[in-house]
């Protein structure tokens, strides 16, 4: 790239690429938790805490059971548990790898490949398909974001 262009800025395509799929990533992480909230509503159903049995203008008529696990509303909790454990990560080795000028074709196979796998994840795990299934995305998108943290490690080093 030429060195009169920032790394961390728009004219550099590898930075678009970043940019993009984050912005992906970070609406999935917070889509995510509003589908939970939408479960949780339309089940009148797997409330997460003690406190939430008061009542309130969403919950007029508490009642114990509605702590009881409900796995419609809890599949999505989990998927948002999920995200939160791996998108972190994402970000902070994207912004690294970025950072380090690797080639725009090798960012977009890696960025954009976490990106799929974790579409494809959640798509797995909403339509309850087997561990080995969604295994398989998440080992996907975890070898992305490792290929990536050791291209920083080995630029950093070398």
């Amino acid at each position: 790239m030429p060195e009169n262009i920032p790394l961390l800025a728009m004219e550099n395509p590898v930075f678009v690429t970043y940019a993009i799929a984050s912005a992906l990533m970070v609406l999935k992480i917070m889509g995510q938790g509003w589908m939970t909230v939408y479960r949780m509503m339309k089940s009148d159903s797997g409330l997460a805490s003690p406190e939430d049995l008061r009542v309130s203008p969403l919950n007029r008529d508490p009642r114990p059971e509605q702590l009881d696990i409900n796995d419609y509303v809890d599949r999505s909790r989990r998927m948002h548990r999920n995200d939160l454990e791996n998108i972190p990560a994402f970000l902070a080795a994207g912004l690294l790898f970025v950072a380090v000028d690797p080639p725009l074709l090798l960012a977009q196979i890696l960025l954009y490949g976490f990106v799929l796998a974790r579409i494809a994840h959640t798509m797995a795990y909403a339509t309850k398909q087997m561990h080995e299934t969604r295994a398989t995305f998440y080992t996907i998108g975890s070898v992305a974001v490792i290929a990536m943290a050791l291209y920083v490690l080995f630029a950093a080093i070398f």
